[in-house]
């Protein structure tokens, strides 16, 4: 008796679907030849703003995205906290130069997975992408240095990081407090306590250092 012939189908994975957000053309185009040489990844979304990524999300649907930091108009951070917010599952990667560990808490606790280095390895970002597609966390070894050295430093408060803002623009207490609203001692005061959070002596070693960890950003 012949025993009936059921054809085989083969079932291929869906390519996992990535949108890539930077405002540098030849940037989005570098990042979509190194991850489609892969066969299981693919850019299905490129977008020069965070805008953009928002507005085009929901059709997209990706399982992954890679968010740059630094975008004209709406910031990296302030578009991952709309994603979240759209879809709290979302899978958001942070590709970036900005290294401060304020940059990095400011990221993750707006809802980033994962926050990489421009400079990587191009093995190492594909590597990260996988991960956090499979639900994984994905920070470097500088990474997490850099938020265990947060953790154990005194922090800005916000009055803090809006007159150390002001300092950046050569503003002196005077014009500090007139700008805030303040009286000029409670300038003073706010000068005082910035300097000793910041382990530094002078107004622009505050700056300096609050560029470098990213508290605050030059326009």
């Amino acid at each position: 008796m012949m025993q009936a012939e059921y054809p085989m189908t083969e079932t291929l994975a869906r390519p996992m679907h990535i949108m890539c957000v930077d405002d540098h053309l030849l940037v989005r185009e570098g990042i979509a030849l190194v991850l489609e040489r892969e066969a299981d990844l693919r850019v299905v979304s490129s977008v020069a703003s965070g805008e953009e990524a928002v507005s085009r999300y929901a059709e997209v649907r990706p399982d992954v995205v890679l968010m740059d930091l630094q975008l004209g108009g709406m910031s990296g951070i302030e578009a991952i906290r709309k994603l979240r917010a759209l879809d709290p599952s979302a899978r958001i990667v942070v590709l970036t130069v900005m290294q401060g560990d304020e940059d990095i808490f400011r990221a993750l606790q707006a809802g980033a997975i994962a926050y990489v280095l421009k400079d990587t390895l191009s093995q190492d970002l594909v590597r990260v992408v996988r991960d956090v597609h499979a639900g994984r966390r994905a920070l470097g070894p500088s990474v997490a240095a850099k938020l265990s050295e947060r953790a154990s430093a005194p922090t800005l408060s916000e009055r803090e990081i809006q007159v150390v803002e002001l300092m950046s623009q050569g503003m002196r207490n005077k014009e500090v407090a007139a700008s805030l609203g303040i009286t000029e001692r409670t300038a003073e005061v706010h000068v005082r306590n910035i300097l000793t959070k910041l382990s530094v002596k002078d107004r622009t070693a505050a700056v300096s250092v609050a560029i470098r960890r990213g508290i605050i950003h030059l326009q």
